[in-house]
């Protein structure tokens, strides 16, 4: 979703006031360029790296299912691809009006390839959110560090 290049977004620490705002706003409007013709479920993802540039991605669905990609990994490939591989936060939006929306348990373990003390914040399509910590969406994790014991 959005522009091609990353906006600034905020400075160094977690987001919050109008930098929160922004991130959550880029999320909603990141789920506006979904391309989910089969499951009609639009996602937007923006995430915030440890540099203060905010990364946008959105669902994109194909007809063999199995190649289609998240909203979640599409913010964070398009984030690594333009050199970047420290995160603090992600926000992610739906149309989902009764729950907020949660990452799947593959982008999970995206997320947690790139740490687990960064903020998820989890929306629904009211603008209202709560923020877990990935360490609370994913325990007991498998990350980089495990592959050197």
């Amino acid at each position: 979703g959005g522009g091609q290049s990353p906006a600034p977004a905020a400075p160094p620490g977690q987001p919050h006031g109008e930098h929160l705002q922004l991130l959550l706003r880029r999320s909603r409007e990141a789920k506006n360029c979904a391309y989910c013709p089969y499951s009609r479920f639009p996602v937007g993802a923006a995430l915030l790296t440890a540099g203060g540039e905010i990364f946008s991605g959105c669902n994109v669905e194909n007809a063999c299912y199995s190649l289609g990609v998240c909203a979640e990994r599409t913010a964070i490939q398009k984030a690594i691809s333009e050199g970047h591989t420290s995160f603090r936060a992600m926000a992610i939006a739906s149309d989902m009006g009764d729950q907020f929306i949660v990452p799947c348990g593959a982008c999970r373990q995206v997320m947690r390839e790139f740490g687990t003390d960064w903020d998820i914040y989890l929306t629904k399509a009211d603008g209202t959110y709560i923020v877990k910590r990935l360490d609370e969406l994913l325990p007991l994790s498998f990350g980089p560090e495990d592959l050197k014991k």
